[in-house]
């Protein structure tokens, strides 16, 4: 969300950096909804003025005995009463006019962020470890074609269960999405400084409003009774946890990790990745958000990046990490870096981790702020999240890298004390 005052002050940055995005936007449109907004309210208080006024001077004139003018008075005031009820009605709906157009306006990328209109326009920052050699003479599996899995990733009893899109995990390949998951938050706030928070994964409305999934969003959610959603990412509940808080400056940075499952209804993905846990309706994530102040957060993006790259060392993966061009953004990030893991099955890299700085766009939408101490005036808080990282990739990757000929699945040294010390599945 944008600040109207901003807008107005800096109307050609603002046009400039949503062209960037390829979003269409004007912020005389926007100004103009303002105007509008600003000069009914001014009407507005001019006529609860002039009621005032003519409400004294009622009993001035019953005291003068002119009654003549006293009734005239009353005629007044009854007919301005009429008009600011019904004003405040049409105030009301000027201001939802313009927050309805700004809610759906995409935040602005930073000026370094490179420009594109999709994935293909993706800057590659760096590319990390080798791809993993195989001794067999076929070529690398996908996960759900290794022998080990075959029983393991239930498919069709999901499919009976819950429609596609759905899998239903057994045995040690349970078990190792179990450990993957583990490891992640164990390193998180064992090594990074996380608080581990377990949070609630249904939300209302007006946290997926916070963190912008809402208005724009909503046919990627699931949506339950009254105005409940099941969370699509752990994000949602971890950075509203500050919505609507003023934080103390000592209180920042403020860093949370939650492992959660998540909900997507992949809305426009049919025909995508059909085959396999690549994209499912249901899948288990690490979330790493962070909470800063303004001068902190492009550094504190780059802190992110590490988190998260370290489970992938330590995991033994090959990945590169991807700064994403303007038109691959999220809708709240003005920087985002992608971390894509390498999967020999395909023999391609896949995302598997996306870490973004939103600014102050959610601290606005959520009215989080903080009290900085050589201020008496509160200032927004940045927000940024990431995933450190998704599970069920991470369960894909380390199955197709570590297979084996025989096709055993080799368990990465890191997960063995979560797996009873076993070394390989199958």
């Amino acid at each position: 969300m944008f600040d109207i005052k901003w807008i107005r002050d800096n109307g050609v940055a603002f046009d400039k950096g949503l062209a960037r995005r390829g979003y269409v936007a004007s912020a005389d449109k926007l100004i103009a909804l303002d105007d509008a907004r600003r000069s009914h309210v001014t009407k507005l208080q001019e006529a609860q003025e002039r009621r005032n006024a003519a409400s004294k001077d009622i009993g001035k004139a019953k005291a003068s005995g002119d009654h003549e003018k006293a009734q005239a008075l009353i005629d007044e005031v009854a007919e301005i009463k009429s008009f600011i009820q019904s004003g405040e009605e049409k105030e009301r709906e000027l201001t939802a006019d313009l927050e309805t157009a700004m809610a759906v306006i995409p935040n602005l990328p930073f000026e370094d962020v490179p420009e594109g209109k999709d994935e293909a326009d993706n800057v590659e920052l760096r590319v990390v470890g080798e791809k993993p050699v195989f001794t067999f003479n076929h070529p690398p599996k996908e996960h759900f074609e290794l022998e080990c899995a075959e029983s393991s990733l239930d498919f069709e009893t999901a499919a009976k269960l819950s429609g596609s899109r759905f899998v239903l995990l057994k045995g040690q390949i349970a078990r190792l999405e179990r450990a993957i998951g583990q490891f992640m938050i164990d390193l998180h706030t064992q090594e990074h400084g996380y608080m581990e928070v377990s949070p609630p994964l249904l939300v209302h409305n007006t946290a997926l409003y916070g963190t912008g999934q809402l208005p724009k969003f909503e046919e990627d959610l699931f949506k339950t009774s009254g105005d409940h959603y099941l969370i699509p990412t752990a994000e949602v509940p971890l950075t509203n946890m500050v919505a609507g808080e003023i934080l103390s400056e000592d209180a920042l940075p403020l860093r949370v990790s939650a492992l959660t499952y998540c909900f997507r209804s992949e809305a426009g993905s049919a025909g995508r990745d059909t085959r396999g846990m690549l994209r499912q309706h249901q899948f288990m994530k690490c979330e790493l958000v962070s909470v800063t102040k303004p001068d902190d957060s492009v550094a504190e993006l780059e802190r992110m990046l590490g988190c998260a790259e370290k489970v992938l060392q330590e995991l033994g993966l090959h990945y590169r990490v991807m700064t994403l061009c303007t038109g691959d953004m999220g809708f709240g990030a003005r920087k985002t870096y992608d971390i894509e893991v390498w999967l020999p099955g395909q023999d391609m890299f896949r995302e598997i981790s996306s870490c973004s700085v939103c600014g102050d766009f959610q601290a606005r939408r959520m009215n989080a702020r903080y009290r900085p101490e050589d201020s008496k005036q509160l200032s927004h808080v940045h927000t940024l999240n990431g995933s450190g990282v998704a599970a069920g990739r991470a369960l894909i990757a380390v199955l197709e890298n570590y297979q084996n000929a025989d096709g055993s699945i080799t368990v990465p040294d890191v997960l063995r004390p979560y797996m009873n010390g076993l070394e390989k599945i199958g």
